[in-house]
């Protein structure tokens, strides 16, 4: 299928979903030569108008009614509930033809990732997944230094995320501290340091990890403690917790190898606060983001999707990378069902992680 342009030769994108982060893709869509925003949609119509007003582009609530209007988006961003993300995928896909920019986590299950890319391959179509902090210059710097050995083996990885989500976090949305829509501090808080443990360390071997529910009242875990084992033999540790308080205190990822220390950490992996190879390094690759917890990395993605449909460059994130960050999610959820070591390489879905809830998703469904 050839990409839909208009006289100008952009590419023509909608928004389906309008919390939070929709604002961010707006900023970036619109910063970036060859995309062009065209339209936004959300079931409560007041969040589309707000940035409608903000970016001028055509707001809905009903995303049956954009596409008819709209015949010339030809790609779509997903950013609505997590656990929507594979029948939203699927709807834009198969009745659309639409290709999909989709939301951390991008899916909630490997199979989800499977079926989506081959539904959209027999299509012509792509799939851009999101995971933005791969552009950060903290991380560029870190595979850099592993790549030209400077570094040397990764011996020891650790990931540790304290940060606060208080009950009233939780009460936003009926989808959120769900199985089925939200997943807890993994899936939705730790998604990218789980996926940076990846680009880093490698794929990994096997993961032994518990879950615990201790600072609020929802369905699912607020803390992990893992063990875990890479397929380079090396090892490495994971916290993460949404239960710390009052405030968010650490989100880092350090690497500990035969011939130095790297630490990413800041609010978004945007710091590199020890690089012992070259200390200089850390001023130079790391990147202020207060103010934006997204960071830059959204719009360097949308320059990669542009570059995609003018140049035929191939976008960085595969099926296989994606279906790799996804299993080693599910690897977390499945070990802690089975209180046993979960082998990543032949991970299947968590029982409990995406789980089918219609009542729920039917406050998320947009009906033809």
């Amino acid at each position: 299928m050839k990409e839909i342009r208009l006289a100008d030769g952009s590419v023509k994108v909608a928004i389906i979903g309008c919390g939070r982060i929709s604002e961010h893709h707006c900023k970036a869509i619109i910063a970036v030569d060859g995309i062009e925003l065209v339209a936004i949609c959300d079931l409560e119509l007041e969040k589309a108008t707000t940035l409608q007003e903000k970016f001028g582009v055509k707001a809905y609530d009903d995303y049956h009614a954009m596409f008819d209007d709209n015949l010339e988006v030809s790609t779509v961003v997903i950013a609505t509930p997590s656990g929507m993300h594979f029948e939203h995928a699927m709807e834009m896909i198969t009745l659309y033809r639409k290709h999909i920019i989709i939301e951390k986590p991008t899916f909630m299950n490997p199979s989800q990732v499977r079926v989506v890319y081959a539904e959209a391959a027999a299509r012509g179509l792509q799939v851009f997944a999101v995971f933005q902090n791969r552009h950060n210059k903290a991380v560029a710097r870190v595979l850099e230094g592993l790549a030209g050995n400077e570094l040397g083996r990764i011996r020891t990885m650790s990931v540790r995320v304290r940060w606060c989500r208080p009950q009233r976090y939780y009460d936003l949305a009926p989808w959120r501290g769900t199985f089925s829509m939200d997943g807890g501090c993994l899936t939705n808080q730790g998604i990218h340091h789980i996926d940076l443990m990846r680009k880093i360390g490698g794929e990994v071997k096997r993961v032994l990890s518990i879950h615990r529910t201790l600072g609020a009242n929802i369905e699912v875990e607020d803390t992990v403690a893992a063990i875990i084992e890479f397929e380079s033999g090396a090892m490495g540790t994971l916290e993460i917790t949404t239960a710390a308080r009052p405030v968010d205190f650490e989100a880092s990822l350090s690497v500990v190898c035969e011939k130095g220390l790297a630490q990413l950490g800041g609010i978004a992996v945007n710091e590199l606060q020890i690089y012992s190879p070259e200390s200089e390094a850390c001023a130079e690759c790391s990147e202020d983001f207060s103010g934006n917890v997204y960071g830059n990395g959204h719009s360097k993605m949308y320059e990669e999707i542009s570059n995609h449909f003018r140049y035929d460059i191939d976008y960085p994130i595969s099926m296989e990378d994606t279906l790799g960050t996804i299993k080693l999610l599910n690897a977390f959820y499945l070990s802690n069902e089975s209180q046993d070591w979960s082998v990543v390489e032949d991970i299947g879905d968590s029982q409990r992680l995406g789980e089918i809830d219609n009542t729920l998703a039917d406050l998320y469904r947009s009906r033809r």
